[in-house]
């Protein structure tokens, strides 16, 4: 398997390329890449509702089941549509389910941290309930800010993996060299 990952070491310096570049245009124009992530997931939506459509009609054409294939490729569809339609209510839907999980987690994790003896780590259970409350409330009073914090971290993780990649391709390439014997 290395010398597989040596021989094509230039795929990595792609992903390398590929992932700062968006890391940075995710740090630089949150806003565009907000916009950009909806739309992906709209086209996406669209596309697996029309193959799901499709895989339903050829069932239906075999004689095997086909309704739940149709009713997800309709329902795929109209997502893809509305999310298209409606960029920004889609961001606002995201933001409102991550602040509804971390305000439900939150308050099950103090509910668990009082069942927990206090040596068994009860209070750090307790920050990390507290830290998804706080989050979720946050969510729920600034959504805008919310998706931008959002954008950023993706941003920032994007640089990092990139970063990560790229250091990978060339130490991989260093060891190019040493696998052809030039």
């Amino acid at each position: 398997m290395v010398s597989v990952l040596v021989r094509n070491w230039w795929a990595f310096v792609a992903r390398g390329v590929l992932a700062v570049l968006f890391g940075l245009i995710a740090l630089l124009l949150p806003g565009a890449t907000m916009l950009s992530l909806v739309l992906v997931f709209a086209v996406y939506a669209l596309a697996d509702g029309v193959f799901a459509i499709i895989s339903a009609v050829k069932a239906a054409k075999h004689g095997e089941r086909w309704s739940f294939l149709a009713l997800e490729g309709v329902i795929g569809i109209l997502l893809g549509a509305l999310a298209a339609t409606f960029p920004a209510m889609t961001i606002a839907v995201f933001i409102a389910l991550i602040a509804a999980w971390a305000l439900i987690t939150g308050c099950l994790m103090l509910a668990a941290a009082f069942e927990l003896d206090g040596d068994h780590g009860r209070w750090w259970l307790v920050l990390g309930g507290v830290a998804s409350i706080a989050y979720g409330a946050l969510l729920v009073i600034a959504p805008l800010i919310g998706a931008l914090v959002l954008t950023w971290w993706i941003g920032a993780y994007a640089l990092v993996f990139g970063v990560s990649m790229l250091i990978l391709a060339f130490k991989l390439k260093a060891k190019v060299h040493a696998l052809t014997g030039a």
